[in-house]
């Protein structure tokens, strides 16, 4: 199949997920062609059967903002008909399957199926402002297929939109090849030379993820034992971040590595990984962790649930307790039978249930049933 592939080509979960979604794809024979306005970050390099058409914004002083849903719509168009594309698979709501809503109008009789992915946001902050809830309806009920990444967000979705067309759960996956448990001492000695315990968080730094509770947390831990933390990603809640380890004398002990792609070789440095989120639909980060064997500390919200079991692979706080959740990492980083068997239950969660293997198939099939519907 030639399939073209919408998503913001940065850090966050969605660009990832679409991203990796695209890379495996092309594993298996099909032409994946990424359609937006900058190559996806996890994007090593193009290849026969990975390409990517950039999406160029006219800026004029008459424009506020750039018309950038129009452009994305009539580069959709172009790509469509030059690459003879099968199908249009859009992640994220707004705008992308409006968008693509507008490129499939353009094609007149020839009329290209769209699949739209539902990750988070676009529903539960985006799509749910009043001013963009038809909109946000609108292009999901004119989707050919429309999935969500959990069951907590396909819930979402039909309560708060009202939707009445059917929308099928596809959970995020991870590459068990490349996320996958290694010697921690090979890879840690940069961090902890001294033996430390090291905790480690992952995101875009947005309010929602809480960073200052990360930084609350492994002071208390820090006051117990020995430990080092790595802060994996960018935001706007950095500069938060920063002065409140300064504040609470944790320069030497917090290390903010910025943005990364290998991101496999820093989680595995870990010993807990923390996210403390307000709110995650389905939290990949705590995925790509545990198939790395690295036990979780994570918030009870969202989809979170559906991924992690508490006591089991890790264990679910409510959120902004950060007074629990330094004790639950605490139990983890000072019994080493508890971290080897949390660690272990978590590769086999990954293996069993989110594995790439096991998921791709299942965006095939809704690709080839689209496609014999259409």
């Amino acid at each position: 199949m030639k399939i073209g592939i919408t998503c913001y080509p940065t850090y966050g979960g969605s660009g990832v997920v679409a991203t990796e979604l695209g890379l495996e794809l092309a594993a298996r024979g099909h032409d994946v062609h990424f359609i937006s306005y900058a190559l996806p970050v996890r994007v090593p390099e193009l290849s026969e059967h990975i390409h990517f058409h950039e999406v160029e914004v006219m800026n004029y002083p008459l424009f506020d903002h750039p018309p950038y849903t129009l452009a994305l719509a009539s580069q959709m168009y172009n790509v469509a008909v030059n690459e003879s594309l099968d199908i249009l698979h859009v992640h994220y709501a707004i705008p992308h399957s409006v968008s693509a809503y507008l490129a499939r109008a353009m094609m007149g009789d020839r009329r290209i199926p769209i699949v739209t992915t539902l990750h988070g946001t676009d529903i539960t902050l985006v799509g749910s402002n009043r001013s963009y809830l038809p909109i946000t309806r609108f292009a999901i009920e004119q989707s050919d297929a429309a999935t969500a990444i959990s069951d907590y967000l396909r819930q979402v979705t039909i309560q708060e939109f009202g939707i009445s067309r059917p929308i099928e759960v596809i959970q995020n996956f991870v590459n068990c090849d490349v996320f996958h448990p290694r010697d921690k001492e090979s890879h840690r000695r940069d961090f902890a030379a001294h033996g430390e315990k090291v905790l480690a968080h992952l995101s875009n730094f947005r309010p929602v993820k809480r960073v200052t509770d990360v930084i609350e947390i492994f002071a208390r831990v820090r006051k117990e034992i020995p430990a080092k933390l790595l802060m994996i990603g960018d935001g706007p809640d950095r500069t938060a971040a920063e002065w409140l380890v300064r504040d609470k004398k944790l320069v030497d002990d917090v290390l903010f590595l910025g943005k990364q792609n290998q991101v496999q070789d820093l989680l595995c440095c870990a010993d807990v990984v923390l996210l403390p989120s307000d709110l995650e639909s389905f939290g990949l980060v705590a995925l790509e962790a545990m198939a790395c064997a690295v036990p979780c500390v994570c918030s009870k919200v969202g989809g979170l649930p559906e991924v992690i079991q508490d006591g089991v692979e890790g264990y679910l706080v409510a959120p902004r307790e950060v007074d629990t959740m330094a004790a639950r990492a605490l139990e983890i980083l000072t019994d080493p039978e508890r971290h080897q068997r949390m660690g272990q239950a978590g590769r086999r969660r990954a293996l069993t249930q989110f594995c790439s293997s096991k998921i791709i198939p299942q965006y095939e099939d809704l690709y080839r049933r689209t496609l014999e519907n259409h």
